[in-house]
């Protein structure tokens, strides 16, 4: 599309490097605009290759594709087009290459901390199912050696999977460790109690750059940990906290909260524990993830450590 809103090429290409080079060969210089869609990122990538800087559009916030009744990617592309062209295009954060490559190793760990659980679970299934009864922990060393003895195949299969991710989880959370201690903001975040190596990487990794977040309210509500508030008239209700946001900045904060307040003595602990009176523990949780979230904002932009007084 030009300047003026006519369609100068609308055809599909080869979502690849020779494909991406082959149709903007004809147009560079050119601006760009994609939606923030499941795959977004090879396609930006490869237009950064050929030196093309793409704009990511938020497909919730670019409400006349977000509202429209007919989806087609035709229609789309021109709706972002002519979007973009007037300078009204929602833009979602692109990560720097190093934030993308550090959130990748961070949530290549939690991934396979799931799958390490959903193979625990089978295996207690087998158990269960074949009338078993560990009394002891069967994933300790002892307890794998009395999980053999027992001849079950199907336990012996899904005990050859687990223990082949307990050895990627630990060249994984290796790897982490050693980029942990080599950055100066990580080190800050691990003189919070309850934060570990991994977890202040996947914090740190899935904010990016903090400078983007004007205060820390912006931070929490990123991270869905600020509630829904609802008014009529003269009233106001607050609610559960939005569905929306950093899904796993929102796990890995409750996570570290729930470590903190179990170890930890601080002012974070004794809000936890008035929330917990006025509330229950879940919601407390959450409360307290907001606190520190906002005391994490202020850490980074201060590169102070943390004071357990407050």
């Amino acid at each position: 599309m030009d300047e003026d809103g006519e369609i100068l090429k609308d055809e599909k290409f080869e979502n690849s490097l020779a494909g991406v080079q082959e149709f903007f060969k004809r147009f560079k210089p050119a601006d760009v605009v994609m939606e923030s869609s499941y795959s977004w990122r090879p396609t930006y990538e490869r237009l950064e290759e050929i030196g093309l800087e793409a704009k990511l559009a938020h497909p919730k916030r670019t409400r006349a594709i977000a509202e429209s009744e007919i989806k087609t990617d035709s229609i789309d592309a021109r709706t972002l087009a002519h979007l973009l062209r007037v300078g009204l295009v929602h833009e979602s954060y692109v990560p720097s290459e190093e934030v993308r490559q550090l959130r990748d190793q961070a949530r290549l760990r939690t991934k396979l901390v799931r799958e390490r659980t959903k193979f625990k679970n089978k295996i207690w299934a087998e158990l269960e199912k074949n009338r078993v009864n560990m009394e002891k922990n069967p994933f300790t060393k002892k307890g794998k050696e009395k999980l053999r003895e027992l001849n079950i195949s199907s336990v012996d299969h899904y005990l050859a999977v687990l223990e082949t991710i307990d050895e990627r989880i630990k060249m994984v959370s290796k790897e982490l460790e050693g980029i942990a201690e080599d950055r100066e903001d990580a080190r800050l975040l691990m003189t919070i109690p309850g934060i570990s190596h991994f977890s202040a990487l996947l914090i740190l990794s899935e904010i990016g750059d903090i400078d983007r977040f004007p205060d820390p309210e912006k931070l929490c509500s990123y991270a869905g940990l600020v509630p829904k508030v609802h008014k009529s008239g003269d009233t106001v209700r607050i609610g559960e906290i939005k569905k929306e946001g950093d899904k796993l900045l929102r796990w890995i904060m409750i996570e570290c909260v729930w470590f903190h307040v179990n170890h930890g003595n601080s002012h974070l602990t004794k809000y936890y524990e008035r929330k917990k009176r006025e509330k229950d523990s879940k919601r407390a949780a959450i409360a307290t993830a907001n606190k520190l979230l906002t005391v994490i904002y202020w850490m980074l932009k201060r590169k102070e450590e943390f004071r357990p007084n407050g």
